[in-house]
């Protein structure tokens, strides 16, 4: 399973954050750095609303929706890199998952201590970023020193990895993450085997104050932040407010969907973020859907229909024969899958069949 590692300075509502999006209380949430030092792990169900509509469809009361990993990770301090507060564990932590989701500070409160003394969500990311950076460069030059020998009796590979490991650095030292450090494909196949930290793939959650949820968009900092991440970083944000959704934690659905109304807002953030990171893993969803269960499968995208079968089971995929498979929107427009058969949009696939997100499939197979 992929994980979201949750990042972010001390104080800015990592674990609070943590416990909402889980639905627990597992990470310790107190006005001081390192309250989390271990990192706390949660396994998250992806809020997705097409399984209700599938579920009426199919007249099934089970629903199973797809999960995915996140990690409350400790506070990072500036100077990290070179082992400051929790340094390499920090570090080391991060290189163990395969997304981050970056906490920002988007509030004033005289009551929350900020580690720098006052907030600027622009100066937090670039603290957190220039520490990755530090880490990666250190990491990229060692390894530059490795190679040398390879590259100077011309092995080939070795020349083409100090070729991309020079881009890096470059970037690196010019402030750039590697992430966007102007890479082609082929070498970003290269980079991939580096587990560069500032290399993951990153979304940032802007955490606000429960009354400035509603017109958060108009709120400075998140600005600052929306010009800031898309300009240099090539990212997106999710506006959040951390201390709401923990506090939705212990209200029923009806309860959190009341609360949410009087606050002037109709989702919840914690949804948008979870969709977004399950996105920004690069995974995708396709749906079975009978009286026994309406369940959401993962895969990543790119996969072919064969590889969606062994998600089911790897019997699926060795037997591949065929994948009757209809497009969500088809289905729900028709209401079922006879009026789907009708209008000629429920379809035969091979096993080299693309599989779309939202594809509504059941596998014919023989072993």
């Amino acid at each position: 399973m992929l994980r979201a590692g949750i990042v972010g300075l001390p104080n800015v509502g990592k674990s609070t954050l943590f416990n909402a999006v889980t639905r627990t209380r597992k990470a310790e949430a107190a006005n001081y750095p390192f309250c989390t030092i271990d990192p706390n792990v949660g396994i998250v169900t992806v809020p997705d609303p097409r399984l209700e509509e599938l579920r009426k469809i199919a007249k099934t009361d089970v629903v199973i929706p797809a999960v995915i990993e996140f990690v409350d990770i400790a506070g990072l301090v500036k100077g990290a890199s070179q082992g400051e507060g929790l340094g390499n564990k920090f570090l080391t932590h991060i290189r163990e998952v395969d997304a981050i989701v970056q906490v920002v500070r988007c509030f004033e409160d005289d009551d929350i201590h900020h580690v720098s003394g006052s907030v600027d969500p622009v100066r937090d990311i670039e603290v957190i970023n220039t520490e990755l950076m530090l880490a990666d460069l250190e990491t990229v030059q060692r390894r530059r020193e490795r190679v040398q020998k390879d590259v100077k009796r011309g092995d080939k590979s070795s020349v083409a990895e100090e070729a991309v490991l020079a881009k890096l650095e470059a970037a690196l030292a010019a402030g750039r993450p590697a992430l966007v450090a102007g890479l082609t494909p082929e070498e970003k196949q290269i980079a991939a085997t580096f587990f560069l930290l500032s290399d993951k793939k990153t979304i940032f959650a802007c955490n606000v104050r429960e009354e400035d949820l509603a017109t958060a968009h108009s709120n400075p900092y998140v600005k600052q932040v929306d010009e800031y991440v898309g300009t240099h970083l090539n990212c997106e944000e999710v506006v959040i407010s951390a201390q709401i959704e923990s506090d939705l934690v212990d209200l029923s659905e009806a309860e959190a969907k009341e609360f949410l109304e009087h606050l002037g807002v109709k989702e919840s953030g914690i949804g948008a973020l979870i969709r977004a990171t399950y996105h920004l893993l690069g995974l995708r969803t396709f749906f079975t859907a009978g009286e026994k269960e309406v369940r959401a499968w993962t895969i990543h995208a790119g996969d072919l229909a064969a590889a969606a079968a062994g998600v089911i089971h790897s019997d699926f995929e060795r037997g591949f024969i065929k994948a009757e498979t209809v497009a969500y929107d088809d289905l729900v427009r028709g209401g079922s899958i006879a009026a789907a058969r009708a209008a000629g949009v429920y379809r035969m696939e091979g096993r080299e069949y693309l599989v779309q997100d939202g594809d509504v499939m059941l596998f014919k197979f023989a072993v």
